[in-house]
């Protein structure tokens, strides 16, 4: 089954599709899980819940200051991400409780508990990130005793599995005891309604939005029928069209399509006909009003993942809506609203009278209702003996979601007001319900497909209907009672985790930060996992690599490879070789053997290092790769302490640091002699298009000025960098600019078919002679082809003119082109359009990432031979196949810059950043790269920008600063736990004043038999980087959902072994997660949901191939932020402090009306300015107090004189010189059509193109994690 299915659109602003009722989705459906009671939060798209919070906001779908407390007429909340209630328990590691302690809870008190005070979001410290009013929620309880507790489990089924015993013992007495007694269980729901707590119905017009990934099993409602507006969605789970992000709705909003659950594996979700009424009816069904979330699990067992549940409020015991009631859908559908209850925006509200389809409320508690006719009755709850009685109210809390338990209060009661987390049943459209209707989460529906129905709504066997509990109806269901004439009623959105209570990148990032950026890391202890990307800390070598240089996904290999396959972790090394270092911390020491040059290991050619052991009083030493024994030359002899260290060990940067520099001999030279100081040249397209959209007259004034920066390795001393100069259209034209002449001469090659250079003397430079001619030729290409109407271009001649030239010379170089347009001129490397969207999606749309012709792969093996490396700098404003234009780039070390739709205005800041940096930036040329390793294991892939003419050697015509290989290791043999494993990184290259040299960098990392040891020090950045690298290669050779499928599979057999081996013994229907991989899925689902996997409509197959090239060289920190953006809230920014705001999660319900939001990833920073955001705020940052005044075209903020701007941009420009590339600011206003870009980089939402909620993603995953250990 596929994680990314590809939604229907949906309505732009998160209005309820017409036809897209949410039906429980197949596979998914969401089982109140024990860990997540999600809450209604506002901003949530969860459905009301009673007494919860107030209703979503306004459109805008963010929680803000703009809330309303119902839903806002007339709109979805949101619409799209219902999925987000499922309930959870995580776990995540076997040893410690992480902060996802979604364990139980305490059960909760008898009486009522007090409602506690305001919570912030989320339990995670998220606090600042929650935007809108905190929910209130109860504090967390302690596990009952009854129930075995494990921390970090995040229940993501339904009810608590066996395994967990009964813990309800004989049916409880009274509701409190009752709901007591189910707080203790997992999540106690069977399965959730497939509205999922926290949803209200959805509206029939909408898809479910749950449908994504419906965790739990689907209800076991009696089959209900769908409206006829809505079939069930295909088991299978087809894949949607991608649908385009850029003028589609955004994808967050975008339920999944419920036809096709994205994740759906089992049959169709939709419910099947409708029940008769006589079935559905549940008699004691509370109104409609029941807590959408009521499916979620008991507050008191729910995990602490989230944040506190509600108190439960068993005492309420609110009658049951008679039956009667339209919205309860015994009888008739709901009402027609159809908006469906995702947790989108909401739809309308109906009037109260008529209890909106979607409940904002709980849903009606299940405990409630008799068992539906037909429905197979459910099996009471774990350890419940025998259905709660209807006297006693829903249980629901003990298993709805924490907020649905709470559900309003029976009416008798009256709504809780303190419950600021329930909607409060008067709202409009929702009908009071009772609380716990959810409680055991609707039972599965017969038909549903998504999840197989989950067993006490932990996904595990399918449980009846339980006696007692009618299905609640469900919002999901589709038919609530008779079905109304309006569209059939979406299903009720199966229950959603709380996004509260999973796995919180942002949380991990702040603890990381927390735990480790505060003292230096020093990298003297052998296997210990280094601080975070994201966190900021100095390092100190004492004998391996810093983290800056190399990352390891493992920092704790098997010993075997057994072991390494049961646990499919990927052991693999991003090596970053030129990295830049900080100011505090100092490069690699450059050490100077003389003619003799560098000492080395006699078998395997290892470099003298930390890990080889001096023998004999030193006269020997052992390597430590292959244990060979060497003789120590005369000249490097030195005596040995009592340790057996040489005596000498500190002052040799060899013997005590991880990485240093060798001065290369003249054996290590290409020929065996020393090389040339390296050239540039300038190859500048000066055909219609790039003249009149002003690249050209921008490249030659900036090059002007570029001259004084050449790459040097002492700023006080000039460069030695030469340059050469070189126009294009169809013909070629040669600039003679020797220091003797007055004015350059133009030399022009037009036989492109076999092309060679006219001149050798004066073509390439040095700048300080020949400053006069090369400005005089600078200010006049761009008058010379002021007019022309050339509109062809060539490409192949250009590289090979620029590789000619360098072979002339003898040297090695780097070419920088500027290009334009597909180069269909008649030449070498001539190209054709290929762009066929007809085959995105097929098997044949591989063939779209590679080149059409095989000269550029020819071309590249030549440029690489000569180390010349080329940067392509490319204007199109159509196709121009990168596919193919990047294959020389790609294999020679060089970079592509794509400017698409290049305006001087609005693009000239961004091109001659980019411009610059690149010109500026320290680069080695002519490399070779080889990592040799201890014995046991071997590099046996390689991933980057490079070219290899055998299995060892990684070659560079180019390597710059920030260039990574990522390597991949296997094993030959065994491994030894107290020698740990060997690499080491060697690469030899020119630097730009030409001197050979050799860079070395050491790890060592420790080895385990044990797997609990390896998930104990893996770093789960480092893995996402060599998926994607690896994934973004396969697509050359694979379709692309194949390999979407395959990394799915790979990362649940990653989590399922850890299930299996490390974890301790708990339900089937928690998901755990060890504690340093707890944000593999999040993470994941983001790689799967890119542009390259899975496509929006409105991707072009250029930029796939692209962000394709892009990624297959960036670094970890690079990717992390590329995947998975940073989001600050400005409206927190402390014009004082020096400190950044607290970051929040990637997803529109963390959007606040009244904020204004910085997004970065690497290539663009998004300011998003919400519709209610104060005048002070928007008057210190655009200079004007009115929304509708700030210009969306803006490409950089004003200069304003007050202390709040000056701060922001010194933020902009901080994080600017962070990234390798230089981010264009794009200006967002809320509701502007712009706004579904940045929606498409909300990663925890769903996306247009198909793609999966977090959410329903770690259901998903969950699912598949129990299908690998069943």
């Amino acid at each position: 089954m596929n994680v990314n299915q590809q939604p229907h659109m949906a309505s732009p602003y998160g209005q309820p599709q017409p036809g897209y009722q949410r039906y429980p989705q197949p596979g998914y459906q969401r089982y109140p899980q024990p860990g997540y009671q999600r809450y209604p939060q506002p901003g949530y798209g969860g459905g009301h819940v009673p007494s919860a919070y107030p209703a979503q906001y306004a459109p805008d779908n963010g929680p803000g200051s703009g809330y309303q407390q119902g839903p806002p007429q007339g709109y979805s909340p949101y619409a799209s991400f219902p999925s987000k209630t499922l309930t959870t328990n995580l776990v995540s590691d076997l040893s410690s409780s992480s902060p996802l302690d979604l364990g139980m809870r305490e059960p909760p008190t008898s009486g009522t508990p007090p409602v506690s005070g305001a919570q912030s979001y989320s339990q995670f410290g998220q606090g600042e990130t929650q935007n809108g009013p905190p929910p209130m929620v109860a504090p967390p309880q302690g596990t009952l005793v009854s129930q075995p507790h494990t921390p970090n489990a995040v229940s993501l089924s339904g009810p608590t599995q066996p395994p967990y015993g009964q813990q309800f013992g004989s049916p409880p007495i009274g509701m409190q005891q009752m709901t007591n007694q189910m707080a203790s269980m997992q999540v106690g729901s069977t399965a959730p309604s497939p509205a999922g707590p926290g949803y209200a119905p959805p509206s029939t017009a909408q898809a479910p939005i749950s449908a994504a990934y419906t965790p739990s099993a689907p209800p076991t409602f009696p089959p209900t029928s769908s409206a006829p507006s809505q079939p069930p969605p295909t088991e299978a789970v087809a894949q949607a069209p991608p649908q385009p992000y850029y003028g589609a709705p955004p994808p967050a909003q975008q339920p999944f399509p419920n036809a096709v659950s994205t994740f759906s594996s089992a049959g169709p979700t939709q419910p099947q006909a409708p029940p008769s009424v006589s079935q559905q009816s549940f008699p004691q069904a509370p109104a409609v009003s029941q807590p959408p979330f009521s499916t979620a699990p008991p507050p008191g067992p729910s995990q602490s993942y989230g944040g506190p549940l509600p108190p439960t409020q068993p005492s309420f015991q609110r009658a049951p809506l008679p039956t009667s009631q339209p919205g309860v859908f015994p009888g008739g559908p709901p009402p027609t609203s159809t908006h469906s209850q995702l947790p989108g925006p909401m739809p309308p509200q109906p009037p109260v009278s008529q209890p909106s389809p979607y409940y904002s409320e709980p849903p009606p508690t299940t405990a409630s209702f008799p068992p539906q006719v037909g429905a197979p009755p459910r099996p009471p709850l774990a350890g419940m003996q025998g259905p709660p009685m209807a006297s006693q109210g829903p249980l629901m809390a003990s298993h709805g979601p924490p907020g649905a338990s709470q559900g309003p209060p029976m009416q008798s009661q009256g709504p809780p007001m303190a419950q600021v987390n329930h909607v409060p049943p008067s709202q409009p459209g929702m009908p009071p319900g009772p609380i716990n209707a959810s409680l055991s989460g609707p039972p599965p529906q017969p038909g549903m497909q998504g999840y197989p129905p989950q067993q006490n709504g932990a996904f595990g066997q399918v449980r009846g209907p339980q006696p007692g509990y009618a299905a609640p109806p469900y919002s999901g269901q589709p038919n609530y009672g008779a079905p109304p004439a309006a569209p059939a009623p979406a299903p009720a959105a199966p229950k959603r985790l709380d996004p509260d209570s999973i796995p919180s990148p942002i949380q991990v990032i702040e603890d990381d930060k927390a735990n480790k950026g505060s003292q230096p890391f020093t990298t003297g202890v052998r296997g210990q996992a280094p601080p975070l990307v994201t966190t900021r800390f100095q390092v100190k070598d004492q004998g391996n690599a810093s983290p800056r240089y190399i990352r390891c996904t493992a920092y704790n290999m098997p010993c075997n490879s057994d072991m390494a396959k049961q646990s499919q972790v990927p052991l693999a090394a991003v090596i970053k070789p030129l990295a830049t270092l900080p100011p505090d911390e100092s490069p690699p020491y450059l050490v100077d053997h003389g003619e003799s040059g560098p000492i080395r290991c006699n078998r395997c050619k290892a470099y003298m290092c930390p890990f080889m052991q001096f023998i004999e009083g030193g006269r020997r030493f052992q390597c430590g790769f292959c244990s060979c024994v060497t003789e120590v030359p005369p000249h490097y002899f030195q005596h040995l302490d009592h340790t057996g260290k040489r005596v000498d060990c500190y002052e040799r940067p060899e013997l005590s640091m991880g990485s240093y520099e060798f001065m290369a001999t003249v054996d290590y030279c290409k020929n065996n002699k020393f090389p040339q100081p390296p050239a540039f040249i300038f190859l500048i397209d000066v055909s219609y298009n790039a003249v009149k959209n002003g690249m050209v007259g921008m490249v030659c004034q900036e090059l002007k000025t570029l001259m004084d920066y050449l790459p040097r390795e002492n700023p006080d001393v000039e460069s030695n960098v030469r340059v050469g100069f070189v126009t294009y259209n169809k013909v070629l034209h040669f600039y003679n600019v020797k220091a003797s002449l007055a004015q350059p001469q133009m030399l022009v090659v037009s036989d492109v078919a076999d092309m060679f250079v006219p001149l050798l003397d004066g073509f390439l430079v040095n700048v300080s002679e020949s400053r006069v001619v090369i400005e005089s030729l600078l200010d006049q290409i761009p008058e010379m082809f002021a007019d022309t109407r050339e509109t062809e271009t060539v490409f192949g001649p250009v590289i090979q003119a620029g590789l000619e030239a360098l072979k002339a010379a003898d040297c090695a170089g780097k070419l920088f082109i500027f290009h334009s347009s597909l180069p269909i001129a008649e030449a070498p490397g001539k190209l054709k359009n290929r762009e066929d969207k007809k085959l995105v999606g097929t098997d044949k749309e591989k063939s779209l990432f590679q080149p059409q012709v095989s000269f550029y792969n020819t071309l590249a093996k030549d440029c690489v031979a000569q180390g010349c490396c080329v940067d392509l700098f490319l204007f199109p404003n159509q196709y121009v196949d990168v596919a193919t234009l990047g294959v020389v780039p790609t294999s020679t070390g060089g970079s592509i810059y794509k400017y698409t739709y290049f305006q001087a205005s609005s693009d000239q800041e961004r091109f001659l950043n980019d411009l610059r940096r690149d010109v500026q930036k320290q680069m080695g040329f002519d490399a070779v790269m080889r990592v040799r390793t201890s014995t046991g294991i071997r590099a046996t892939d390689f991933f980057g920008s490079f070219y290899m003419s055998n299995t060892t050697d990684v070659e560079l015509a180019g390597l710059d600063c920030d260039k990574t290989v990522t390597v991949e290791f296997r094993h030959d043999d065994k491994l030894s736990e107290e020698t740990g494993a060997l690499m080491q990184c060697a690469v030899l290259y020119t630097s730009c004043s030409g001197q050979r040299r050799l860079r070395v960098h050491n790890m060592a990392v420790n080895c385990c038999s044990q797997l609990a040891d390896l998930y104990r020090n893996c770093e789960t950045d480092t893995i996402i980087n060599f998926f994607v690298k690896y994934a973004y290669r396969s697509v050359l050779s694979s379709p692309t959902k194949n390999v979407r499928d395959s990394l799915v599979n790979q990362c649940a057999q990653i989590l399922a072994c850890y299930r299996k081996n490390c974890a301790s013994p708990s339900s089937a229907g928690q998901l755990i997660l060890p504690e340093c991989m707890k944000l593999l899925p999040v993470y994941l689902n983001c790689v799967l949901k890119s542009d390259v996997l899975q496509p929006g409509a409105d991707v072009s197959l250029d930029d796939r191939a692209y962000l394709r090239q892009l990624v297959s060289a960036m670094d970890v920190a690079e990717s992390h932020v590329f995947f998975y953006p940073r989001l600050l809230p400005l409206q927190k920014l402390d014009a004082e402090s020096t400190s950044l705001p607290l970051a929040v999660r990637d997803s529109e319900e963390r959007l606040s009306r009244g904020g204004v939001y910085l997004l970065e990833n690497g290539l663009n920073i998004f300011i998003w300015v919400g519709v209610n955001a104060q005048q002070e705020l928007l008057q210190n940052i655009f200079g004007t107090p009115a929304f509708s005044q700030i210009d969306p075209s803006m490409t950089s903020l004003p200069a304003l004189d007050n202390p709040f701007s000056k701060r922001l941009k010194e933020i902009i420009e901080s994080i600017r010189a962070q990234r390798s590339r230089y981010m264009k600011l794009m200006v967002v206003k809320q509701e502007d059509k712009l706004e579904l870009i940045f929606k498409h980089f909300l990663v925890e939402d769903k996306s247009n193109n198909g793609g999966a909620s977090y959410v329903d993603f770690l259901c998903h995953m969950h699912k598949e994690i129990r299908q690998l250990l069943s």
